[in-house]
């Protein structure tokens, strides 16, 4: 699946392969434990997203919520989308750093890390990344 065209969370999961659909669905709920209160999950971008309503803030540069995290299946592997480590230099350093520390590889892109099986992924880390940013912190992080 490159990009998907469901309406719906429920959706999207239901068109993912099994071992794909537990895979999103174990780091889906290690966000939702994590996410602080305010951000919305949405189908958005043709991914899971967890975004601050334009309710909530709607001055954005391109009309559309502030994306603050996303989850999704690619052809050859699954992504987790950390804006607050690709806004924020410092975070994406302790980040790295962790992420060495826990013995598994980190494939990473500018905003995203990249993963084949559930168990590539530190899920402890990504719970505290996520648990990071409050959605005022991180509206007036992207206001800089």
């Amino acid at each position: 699946m490159i990009q998907s065209t469901a309406n719906s969370v429920a959706e999207y999961l239901s068109e993912l392969p099994d071992e794909r659909k537990e895979s999103i669905s174990i780091v889906r709920q290690t966000i939702f434990e994590s996410l602080q209160v305010g951000y919305e999950e949405v189908m958005n971008w043709g991914m899971i997203t967890y975004e601050v309503p334009l309710k909530t803030f709607s001055d954005t540069y391109n009309g559309k919520p502030l994306m603050y995290a996303g989850l999704t299946s690619q052809k050859n592997h699954m992504s987790v989308y950390l804006m607050g480590c690709y806004l924020m230099p410092e975070i994406r350093k302790k980040f790295e750093d962790y992420y060495k520390k826990s013995g598994k590889k980190l494939n990473a892109g500018k905003s995203c890390i990249r993963f084949k099986k559930v168990n590539d992924l530190p899920l402890k880390l990504i719970g505290e990344t996520i648990a990071l940013m409050s959605v005022e912190e991180f509206i007036e992080f992207s206001k800089q």
